[in-house]
């Protein structure tokens, strides 16, 4: 019988890998994503202190009447983001896809994080 690991599996293996190369710094904090078929997720990470800085997703209050996983909703998530990352005085950011294609909804989600004012 055949065996195949699942797609979750080769995305945390994709994402482990990238995560050998992004770092987030307080100067330069990482912007992490992850996307589930209803929702959509960002935080802002510092990894030197293991802190997360700022988080939104299409669950917050302002964003809960629409639907979570389309790319209206991954937009305006990234703009919330971006948002609330200038509220703690960030203005740059390492963008971490999440081993996720950078394609769609994640694609998506930057867009709206640098309509919002953040750079990477």
């Amino acid at each position: 019988m055949i065996k195949k690991a699942g797609s979750n599996v080769a995305r945390k293996r994709r994402h482990l890998r990238v995560r050998k190369k992004i770092h987030g710094t307080a100067n330069l904090p990482r912007l992490n994503v992850f996307r589930s078929l209803k929702n959509i997720y960002a935080q802002i990470i510092d990894d030197d202190k293991g802190v997360t800085i700022a988080a939104a997703s299409s669950l917050d209050a302002s964003l809960k009447d629409t639907y979570g996983g389309n790319k209206e909703a991954a937009r305006a998530v990234g703009k919330l983001i971006a948002e609330k990352a200038s509220k703690a005085g960030i203005t740059e950011v390492v963008f971490d896809r999440g081993g996720y294609l950078y394609h769609g909804r994640v694609k998506e989600l930057a867009e709206g994080a640098r309509e919002g004012g953040l750079k990477f």
